[in-house]
């Protein structure tokens, strides 16, 4: 029988106060790495806001060691690549002056990237070319080739209602020959494209995990073959907010927000199998939280990143914390 997830302890890695949201980790030249958003202003689009990047020996003791920001922009979202022998930060990046807030669209977003070869000295924030108008999300990399997702209008959207921008958003699937240049590649989604966690296979098709773009849509498991041009997607039987993908024990671990019941959203993980998601465990959470990173310590020990304000605020406002979560499987 497949082994048991159990969550043998969760800490606060990070609170300064400030709303402390959208995680990832990895582990980059024998070190641990957490980044997350960091903005005194709480989850919506603020130009205070700031990229943070923390570093560990031993996954117990973590030290800073980089942060970024974009004037008039709001940084969010952040997730590690590494590619080339390089570790790549990448960010979406809201425009936040007075006008933009106002009409709030897709085509004022664009990516960023900090980078580093050996942990100590890092590069940027960059602007990512061809992401103009894409709103960047997860990467990956297989073989020469880094991947990544970015979200999109279809067509031109300038007076739309929310339902009519949803409805022509694409989930793009981005790819690069140096991290920095992008191009298409695929559509993950066609319609009502939202945040996508992917991995690739050993023959280099994909999986992917699709979170439903509102609260009503479900979430969608997406697969293709190169060169990624033919798409399948199947819906799940909920919405995942902030989608996590990864291996682990040979299967798929998938997290994320759980809204089944709206009045007390938390972070679960899941096991995906067979297309169907298997409920593993709650994470403790509440009001604004999910957004998980994931490493695998070993065979049977992983850590997983989250964050929530069920400490603090218990809404999408300051305070929300980071928290890291020990996982074995037995």
């Amino acid at each position: 029988m497949p082994k048991k997830l159990y969550v043998d302890s969760v800490r606060q890695a990070y609170n300064d106060g400030a709303h402390n949201a959208f995680t990832d980790l990895c582990r980059f030249r024998g070190r641990y790495y957490l980044t997350f958003r960091n903005c005194p202003d709480g989850h919506m689009i603020y130009d205070t806001s700031r990229i943070m990047v923390l570093r560990s020996e031993d996954t117990q003791t973590w030290e800073f060691v980089a942060t970024f920001s974009v004037p008039d922009r709001d940084v969010r979202d952040p997730h590690f690549l590494i590619f080339r022998e390089t570790l790549f930060i990448y960010s979406g990046a809201w425009l936040a002056t007075p006008e933009a807030l106002a009409k709030r669209t897709l085509d004022d977003q664009q990516g960023y990237c900090l980078t580093t070869r050996d942990g100590e000295t890092w590069e940027g924030p960059r602007l990512l070319e061809g992401t103009q108008k894409h709103y960047i999300w997860r990467a990956a990399a297989y073989g020469d080739t880094a991947y990544l997702c970015g979200r999109r209008y279809r067509a031109s959207v300038p007076s739309a209602t929310p339902e009519e921008k949803r409805a022509v958003t694409e989930s793009a699937l981005l790819r690069s020959a140096d991290g920095f240049n992008w191009e298409t590649a695929g559509l993950f989604q066609k319609n009502y494209g939202d945040e996508t966690a992917f991995l690739f296979e050993a023959d280099g098709s994909i999986l992917a995990v699709a979170r439903g773009y509102g609260p009503d849509r479900p979430a969608q498991v997406c697969r293709a073959r190169p060169p990624y041009h033919d798409w399948t997607r199947i819906d799940l039987d909920r919405n995942i907010g902030g989608p996590l993908l990864a291996r682990w024990d040979g299967r798929y671990l998938v997290g994320g927000r759980n809204t089944t019941d709206p009045t007390h959203p938390t972070t679960a993980l899941y096991w995906l199998v067979d297309d169907r998601l298997q409920e593993a465990v709650e994470l403790p959470s509440g009001g604004d939280n999910s957004y998980p990173g994931f490493v695998q310590l070993g065979p049977d020990r992983g850590l997983l990143s989250y964050y929530s304000s069920h400490e603090g605020s218990g809404t999408h406002l300051a305070p929300s914390a980071i928290y890291l979560a020990e996982l074995s499987l037995r």
